[in-house]
């Protein structure tokens, strides 16, 4: 299906040339037939001669109604504008065509109605000039009569003409349909119209609406019940979840999670010559109108850069177009092409003509090189919801995506980091894993820990250790040299807590010098050379097999107070294996080789 909107001025005959192409009534409201007028937006369809759907939305031509006129251009990929043969080119006109300027729509058709009731060669001229001044370019005009049907058939084939030169949207970007029209049915609840520019629908699939999870019992286009439908469409959902005074025009049904939310947006506009640009402005994006403040950064030649400040987030991305509407003067004042739609805060002196000249070098696109360049670490899910598709070669960590400069500098930064805590405290001189994550800020643990080992520093245990060698423990260095030299010539000469005392060797001692590997505790008060289990199983192999604990006490030369704890840590370690009598074995894996 290809979606078009009508523009052109109040009774210029937008609303009866539908009803002449479609056979159907777009204007939906007893007052928008009784004075003759469209007021909202109508809508009607038909078949093009190659048997392709068209839905055309059709928009009010009077200037009380040109807010409800931008919410149903914002949405559509091409516009029919109408302009009578009797009345040429008039005020409406001009500002129809200032909006769908503003909107960067490049596809259009040119129809002069009335056709019977005055020469139209004199309205195609003026007309025609007035459109290729502006995005929609040249375009290819025909003369109509809506009353006599004559130039309808010429019509219908510029319009497969026109249709066969839009753009196919991208098939998998993801759902998002502005809310135009909301309504009950009876027996149904709440249903929802609107143009789906792109991504698929289906029946039963869950959507958001401002976060909120919504699933889709039934789905309309073009008047028929369907399962599934893909944009451009004109399309109806029926909602569960919501009820019809939570929803309005200007909302969005957007696919789940896919979709960036912004009430800050850093963009280019066309100013229009002669407008003003005042702070306070109204945005007309999709069907939503917002109040925005304008800060103006710099410019780009006749384009203004600037940072806009919404009064409510929208979901939006860079490429997206928009219109500047001046309230007071009830002008089209702008367009608006969003280059950033997750921009820096602005917070130093000279910030603003800093991004200006950023920004000069930005187009429609997301750069996924640049956003993560400019956070160092960005989520992946971040970057798909700004439009974006991961690059290749970029390093993924955790769900981030890393830029290589930035992963180079935590590099150098942690091996300072690290360093700098061991020489603070000889008795902790390795790095919680979080201090660290604090210290790079980095965003999680994990990649803080790829930093490390790809710097060369062992993480163990949740810490970074500096070195893989023995460190000293300050103070209690002296101390722990003399037991060192003990358990050297006894690695089972377990010193008693007293000993351990006078050597100056306490708790946090101990713990340094284990995570060290200069020394095995066996709980508290138990310290064995870290070469203890291995000689331990050793000399338990040369025992008749079974043995007790006694027998293994023997053989090692120890107390019963070393023995037991160490023979369950052999039996935790698998080296030994313990029968139910109380008798244990080496596994063979363990014996003499």
């Amino acid at each position: 299906m290809r979606v078009l909107a009508t523009a052109g001025h109040v009774d210029h005959g937008k609303s009866t040339l539908v009803r002449a192409l479609t056979g159907m009534e777009p204007d939906r409201w007893a007052e928008e037939r009784r004075r003759g007028m469209t007021i909202d937006l109508g809508y009607a369809w038909t078949q093009l001669p190659s048997g392709e759907e068209i839905a055309f939305v059709d928009v009010p031509g009077h200037q009380r109604f040109i807010a409800n006129m931008l919410a149903g251009l914002g949405p559509a990929p091409a516009v029919l504008f109408v302009v009578a043969a009797d009345e040429g080119w008039a005020r409406q006109s001009e500002e129809h065509l200032a909006a769908a300027d503003a909107l960067g729509i490049e596809h259009a058709l040119l129809a002069v109605t009335r056709s019977d009731l005055a020469d139209p060669a004199g309205a195609i001229e003026q007309a025609r000039a007035r459109l290729a001044g502006s995005s929609l370019g040249t375009v290819e005009a025909v003369a109509v009569s809506a009353a006599t049907g004559a130039g309808l058939d010429e019509l219908r084939a510029a319009l497969q003409r026109l249709v066969d030169r839009l753009p196919v949207p991208d098939p998998d970007a993801p759902a998002r349909l502005w809310i135009d029209r909301a309504f009950t049915v009876r027996g149904s609840g709440t249903v929802v119209t609107g143009t789906l520019g792109t991504g698929r629908i289906e029946v039963d699939d869950v959507l958001e609406l401002r976060g909120r999870p919504l699933t889709v019992r039934g789905i309309q286009c073009l008047g028929s019940a369907r399962r599934r439908v893909e944009g451009p469409a004109r399309v109806a959902l029926n909602l569960r979840g919501i009820r019809l005074d939570e929803v309005a025009r200007g909302d969005a049904v957007l696919a789940p999670k896919a979709w960036h939310h912004a009430a800050q947006v850093d963009a280019r506009l066309r100013v229009r010559p002669g407008e003003p640009l005042p702070a306070q402005q109204m945005l007309h994006f999709g069907t939503a109108a917002v109040p925005v403040r304008v800060r103006v950064l710099g410019d780009d030649g006749d384009d203004v850069l600037a940072r806009l400040q919404l009064d409510g987030a929208v979901p939006i991305r860079a490429g997206d177009r928009a219109v500047l509407r001046d309230p007071g003067r009830q002008t089209v004042a702008a367009g608006v092409t969003v280059l950033d739609a997750d921009p820096p805060p602005l917070t130093r002196r000279g910030a603003a003509a800093v991004r200006a000249a950023e920004l000069v070098a930005f187009d429609a696109e997301v750069d996924p090189i640049r956003e993560i360049a400019r956070r160092g670490a960005m989520q992946h899910a971040k970057l798909a919801e700004l439009g974006g598709r991961v690059p290749e070669g970029v390093r993924e960590i955790d769900g981030w995506l890393l830029d290589e400069s930035a992963w180079q500098r935590w590099s150098a930064a942690a091996v300072r980091a690290v360093e700098t805590w061991a020489q603070r405290d000889a008795l902790e001189p390795a790095m919680p894993l979080a201090a660290l994550r604090r210290a790079l800020d980095v965003p999680t643990d994990a990649i803080a820990a790829a930093v490390a080992t790809a710097a060369g520093l062992p993480v163990r245990d949740g810490r970074v250790h500096a070195s893989t060698g023995p460190r000293s423990l300050g103070a209690a260095e002296s101390g722990l040299r003399r037991l060192e030299a003990r358990l050297q010539l006894d690695p089972f000469a377990a010193p008693l807590k007293d000993e351990l005392t006078e050597l100056g060797l306490g708790r946090r001692e101990l713990a340094a010098a284990e995570r060290s590997a200069r020394v095995l505790r066996l709980g508290e008060h138990i310290v064995l050379a870290p070469s203890a289990p291995a000689e331990a199983a050793r000399r338990l192999a040369a025992l008749p097999q079974p043995f007790t604990a006694s027998e293994a006490g023997a053989v090692l030369g120890t107390s019963r107070r070393v023995t037991i704890p160490l023979l369950e840590l052999l039996d935790a370690q698998g080296a030994t294996e313990r029968l139910d009598d109380g008798l244990r074995l080496i596994r063979p894996a363990h014996g003499p080789t």
